[in-house]
Parts: C-alpha cells; sequence; structure tokens
C-alpha cells in the first residue's frame, strides 16, 4: 500500500523540514517489508480564495485530484478521534491488509478542511485536542507512520 502525506503550505528548509525528511526516510526502509511504501509528500500552496469557506474548497479539490479511485483518505483535524499508536499501527494494518492501494493522510491550511471533505474522509484523525502548525503535524505524521511500521515489524522504538 502507497502512502502519500498531502499538505496544504509548503514547508521551508531548515530544522523542522530535516526533522520530517529524517522520519519519512525511516519509514521508506521500514516499511517496504511490510507492504507499506512511502509514495510522495504532495505539497501546494495556500488557496488565495477572498473567504474562508472558499479557501477550504480549493484545498479540499485538490486534495481529492490526489486520491487515487478505492485510496483511503485519512483526514488530521483536531476534532477528529484519537488513537494511540498500536491503535493507529493496527488500522494501517487492516487498511492495508483489506488490499486498499492508497493511504493519503491531509494535512488542511489555517482554515483547516472542508465540511464535505471530512463527510469524505475515511477517518477524521486529531492529534489532540490543541491546535498545531502545520509544520509540526507534518513531523507528528512522519514519526508517528514510521513508529507504526515498528509496531508491526515488532522493532522495539515503541516502547511502553
Amino acid at each position: 500500500m502507497r502512502i502519500t502525506v498531502f499538505a496544504v503550505g509548503r514547508m521551508k528548509s531548515g530544522p523542522e523540514r530535516e526533522l520530517a525528511d529524517r522520519y519519512f526516510d525511516r519509514l521508506k526502509k521500514m516499511g517496504g517489508p511490510l507492504g507499506l511504501e512511502f509514495g510522495s509528500l504532495i505539497e501546494i500552496t495556500e488557496s488565495r480564495g477572498q473567504q474562508s469557506d472558499l479557501r477550504k474548497q480549493e484545498e479540499s479539490s485538490k486534495v481529492l485530484e490526489a486520491l487515487e479511485p478505492g485510496g483511503i483518505l485519512i483526514l488530521l483535524d483536531e476534532r477528529g478521534k484519537t488513537m494511540a499508536s498500536e491503535a493507529f499501527a493496527g488500522a494501517i494494518a487492516r487498511f492495508r491488509d483489506d488490499g486498499k492501494r492508497q493511504l493519503l493522510f491531509a494535512i488542511g491550511g489555517p482554515d483547516g478542511h472542508h465540511a464535505s471533505l471530512r463527510d469524505r474522509a475515511d477517518l477524521v484523525l486529531a492529534l489532540g485536542a490543541m491546535t498545531w502548525p502545520h509544520q509540526i503535524v507534518r513531523i507528528l505524521v512522519a514519526e508517528q507512520l514510521y513508529r507504526a511500521t515498528t509496531i508491526l515489524a515488532g522493532h522495539p522504538y515503541h516502547r511502553v
């Protein structure tokens, strides 16, 4: 199953990008034998629409363009469900074992995701009740994806 991370907002070079890239590289190395391929990171610029709803609609349409038919859409949203790392790894394994070919994680812009995209999502996931800048969300998603592969592989990285 190919994993895609879609982010509204471009991350500049610097320590945040380096840390996210480090976890994505680890994911690439660990995921392959588990049937989990890190496919790509798609970055788009924020919409220039005049109203919040229009910006969210424009950004959501680009998320849907990146989602393959039959792909799984996971939105990162503070109103979503929280999961322990083990449950997150289990959900990824179930999607993989169900024969899904793409798993797309969408990180929204400053306005968040459009309601229609939240309704379409297979899972709306929160990284806690707080709002995080997209740079930090990208790092957290990259780390949790890597952690999920280590859990599935029985690697000692994840300790409770």
